[in-house]
This record gives structure tokens, C-alpha cells and sequence, in this order.
């Protein structure tokens, strides 16, 4: 039994007649027959979602923590990556080939060493290595476990085969060697492409001059609500009657739009009535959008990327923006001296920058930060509150988080009622219901 034999046997469901465990069996009795079944139906025939039966796992050893953020931007995989919230950090890290090709090694590598040196300080001041993290590299290395089906594996691949980081180019070509070997069939187009490679290059083009006049982010607030879907609540409730009646859509929002301001928030607890902190809203949450301009360190955004049914977009880490120094820092007393520790990979960022602005975001810490574009519908929102406004969830994030809800309730009150971290789940149904909902949250 191989991923391509599986995929070939599912390939036969719709037109062989047999039962799906005979088929199998006669897949794996024809190897060689499977794959060329598997190569006619997937990239003659065009049917690519009978790759998505193959599955693979992968052990991530030892890649830095700046590629996991490419690894980790696939929304149709699964990962577990190693934290350094709840482990001590070791001194591994890795010297990009950026870096050496540059020859800029030896400063790197002093640098990134100076910033290790100062955790094990810090972590035996009594900081919890959450936030004595804050100041390692994105140099450092993690590992993540991955599970990935052909079909995305093969996008994964092409894209990595483009990629602008050595060290994900290195890595899509070692995964290719080991799945060509089980399952060529199914994984044909990984070469890197002018697509990939060369589209947002000719944006950057096409908008050489324009530039950010005034450097820093003063005034600048972390979290910004830059779009939302105007009538966003009734929106919802359109969909939610055109979901439940006979009604078509512009009849549905024009029966919303009539409906008092009881009437609408009294349907909207009715889809919540039988919720329980685990529960997502309905599917016609998803009909309300909201965008935000974030600006995170490089340890918030590990746990923002997580959320990948929302779209991300990010730019590169950015001196000028500062960086999140955490209050198990500053009550240590050792402010001043993880202050030091920025400067000095400043200093060292904008020397490197100007020879290999790629290498130089390796060298660049947790506690930098960079702007992202953060798109999320109500329904994806209210998952994220659920798990990044929690008490236990990671400081940062808390706050990121709590901001983009607060923005949320002022523009649409009705449909983000029940939102909030899963802890304060049972207070916030309360209020709406006079009693706690059936399933309390176990800690």
C-alpha cells in the first residue's frame, strides 16, 4: 500500500462498478498499471483532487525560524511546530547561504551568538523563556511536523523551487528526492517557473519610486480596521434568512433591513443559543468581512500565520518599526540591556541589508516587527477570539487580538455578541442568556 496505489484505486470509484476495497486490492497488485492510471486521470484528464488521497509526513528538522513562515503559509496542511514558549532554547542556529556567499559569516555569527548568550542571561533572571525568546533570531532553528496530500505538496514544491530563500529552495528538493521515490505519479509539475519567480518582482517594478516618506511608525497604531463589509450585520441576517425561508437573496436583506433592532439581535442569539465554546458560527457568519493593517513582532506573527482560512499578507521585518520588549524583561530589570542587544543587531541588519537584504532578516529577532494585511470574515474571527483572546493563550497575540475584536464590535455589534477568548465564553453567554452554557471550558 503506497499513496499512489491508494490514489489510483479512488481514481476507479466513479466508473468501475466494483467496491472500493476490491479496487484497492487490484491496485496494489498493479504498481505499475496504477501509475500510469494515476498520470492519464490527474494531469491528462485534468481531475488533480485524486492526488489529494495520497498523503505524506514530514519531519522538519533544524529549518530556521524565518522559513517556517514560507513553510507554514500552505492552508490545506497540517503542522505541529516545536515552541518556544514552553522549551528552553539551545544555541542551534542557521548560517544561510546569503550569508556566506556574502562573506559576512563571521559577523553573523558573533552577532547571533551575542543574542544567544543573552536569553540563557535572561531565562536565569528568572524570565519565562516566552519572553526571553524575544530576543533570539530568526536565525534560530525549529522543527515542525508536517502532513500534506500530493496535490498540495506538488504546489508546495513549484513554489519552493522559486523561492527567493536558498534554504527553502534546499529543503523543497530534499522532500521531492524522498516522495519521487514512492509516489512519482502524482507530483509532476515542481520546477521553478516565471510565474512564481517573476510576478511580484514586475509589481516592484512597476512601483519603483514609491516610497515611505517619513520612516517609523509614530502615530502609527497596531491595529487598524482599513475595510470592512458596510452593513455587515445585515448582511448575516440576509443570509440566514435566505437560508431558512424561500425568500431569494435581495428579498432576504430587504426583510433584515425592515426588522427591528430586537428582532435582528434576537435572531442573531437564536443561532447561539445551543453554542458551546468549541462551536463555530454558522456558515452565513462568513458573508461579513473585515480587513486590518497589523503591525506584530516575529513572535506574534508565529501565532497569527496559524490562521490560515483568513488571508495573510506580510511585508519584511522592518528596523524602523521597533520592536516588542516584554514585560518580563522590563520587570528583571534588564531593559536597558536587551535595548543594547537591538542596537547592536540594527547595526549589524542595515550593514548586512545593503549586500543581501534576504540574509539580513535571519539575523533580525522575535521582538522586531513588520505590517501585515490581515483578512478575516466574522465567522474566522470569532475562531480566532476564541483561541488567541484566552488567558492562556501568548501575551502578544492577546493584545493583537482583543484590538482587532473591539474594532469589530463597533462596526458590527450584533453578529460579534459572543465573541471573546473561550475563558470568558461562559460570562459572555450569560449576559445574553441568563445562564452559562451546558460545556464549561477545562484548564
Amino acid at each position: 500500500m503506497t499513496p499512489e496505489t491508494l490514489s489510483a484505486s479512488y481514481a476507479r470509484i466513479s466508473r468501475d462498478p466494483r467496491p472500493i476495497d476490491e479496487l484497492r486490492q487490484i491496485a496494489r497488485g498493479e504498481v505499475e498499471k496504477s501509475r500510469k492510471s494515476n498520470s492519464a486521470i490527474i494531469f491528462k484528464m485534468g481531475h488533480h483532487s485524486i492526488a489529494e488521497h495520497a498523503i505524506f509526513n514530514f519531519d522538519l528538522i533544524g529549518i530556521s525560524r524565518l522559513a517556517l513562515e514560507e513553510v507554514e503559509k500552505f492552508r490545506l496542511c497540517s503542522y505541529t511546530e516545536k515552541s518556544q514558549r514552553y522549551q528552553k532554547l539551545e544555541d542551534d542556529f542557521l548560517v544561510p547561504d546569503e550569508i556566506k556567499e556574502a562573506g559576512l559569516e563571521k559577523d553573523f555569527v558573533e552577532l547571533i551568538k551575542k543574542q544567544n548568550k543573552f536569553y540563557h542571561k535572561m531565562v536565569e533572571a528568572g524570565v519565562e523563556p516566552e519572553d526571553a525568546r524575544y530576543g533570539t533570531s530568526l536565525a534560530t532553528q525549529g522543527q515542525v511536523g508536517l502532513t500534506v496530500n500530493a496535490r498540495n505538496l506538488e504546489f508546495m514544491l513549484r513554489r519552493f523551487a522559486s523561492s527567493d530563500l536558498a534554504e527553502i529552495r534546499k529543503l523543497g528538493q530534499e522532500m521531492y528526492k524522498l516522495v519521487h521515490e514512492i509516489a512519482p505519479s502524482i507530483i509532476l509539475f515542481t520546477q521553478a517557473n516565471d510565474y512564481d519567480q517573476k510576478s511580484y518582482e514586475g509589481v516592484k517594478k512597476e512601483l519603483e519610486g514609491i516610497r515611505r516618506e517619513k520612516r517609523g511608525s509614530e502615530g502609527e497604531d497596531d491595529v487598524e480596521l482599513v475595510f470592512y463589509t458596510e452593513n455587515g450585520d445585515e448582511n448575516i441576517l440576509a443570509a440566514l434568512i435566505h437560508r431558512s425561508t424561500d425568500l431569494s437573496y435581495q428579498e432576504s436583506l430587504a426583510k433584515a433591513k425592515a426588522m427591528s433592532e430586537e428582532e435582528k439581535k434576537n435572531l442573531i442569539k437564536t443561532c447561539f443559543q445551543y453554542a458551546e465554546f468549541y462551536d463555530r458560527p454558522q456558515r452565513e457568519f462568513e458573508y461579513a468581512d473585515l480587513n486590518f493593517e497589523l503591525i506584530v513582532s516575529a513572535a506574534c506573527f508565529a501565532q497569527l500565520k496559524r490562521h490560515r482560512m483568513a488571508t495573510l499578507t506580510t511585508q519584511p521585518y522592518n528596523i524602523s518599526l521597533g520592536v516588542m520588549i516584554p514585560a518580563g524583561v522590563k520587570k528583571a530589570g534588564l531593559e536597558a540591556a536587551f535595548n543594547e542587544i537591538i542596537i547592536s543587531t540594527n547595526q549589524l541588519f542595515e550593514k548586512v541589508n545593503n549586500v543581501t537584504p534576504l540574509g539580513a532578516q535571519y539575523l533580525l529577532t522575535n521582538a522586531h516587527r513588520r505590517r501585515v494585511l490581515f483578512k478575516t470574515n466574522v465567522r474566522e474571527l470569532y475562531h480566532v477570539s476564541r483561541l488567541r483572546e484566552d488567558a492562556h493563550a501568548q501575551w502578544d497575540i492577546q493584545i493583537i487580538t482583543s484590538k482587532m475584536c473591539e474594532l469589530a464590535k463597533q462596526v458590527m455589534p450584533l453578529t460579534t455578541m459572543l465573541i471573546g477568548g473561550k475563558d470568558l465564553y461562559p460570562e459572555i453567554y450569560q449576559i445574553q442568556f441568563g445562564k452559562k452554557p451546558k460545556v464549561l471550558p477545562q484548564y
